[in-house]
């Protein structure tokens, strides 16, 4: 199975509605793993570790975001593997701490 590696930004009012665990809560769901945290100007980050054939929806499902919430922007890049040390022992989606 060929998977990807997605770094997304997540601007508009993605604090303080629950974005984080509705991303988590996603990624448990299709087998996503990585990690959500919010930054310091208010924007969300996720690191995603994914099949391929799931790129699509996963974009869509952040994009989506919770009820409460209202994204403005996706900034979408894709990474290789070696551009993310440890990545590939990764094995959940969690929460980070929020970033400085």
């Amino acid at each position: 199975m060929k998977r990807c590696v997605l770094q997304i930004k997540v601007t508009g009012r993605v604090q303080g509605v629950g974005f984080r665990a509705y991303v988590k809560a996603r990624a448990d769901e299709v087998g996503v793993f990585g990690w959500v945290r919010n930054l310091a100007d208010g924007s969300v980050h996720v690191l995603a570790f994914l099949p391929e054939e799931r790129r699509s929806s996963w974009i869509e499902s952040v994009r989506r975001g919770p009820p409460g919430s209202m994204v403005d922007s996706l900034d979408i890049r894709n990474l290789s593997s070696e551009e993310v040390p440890g990545l590939s022992d990764l094995r959940e989606f969690r929460i980070e701490r929020d970033a400085e």
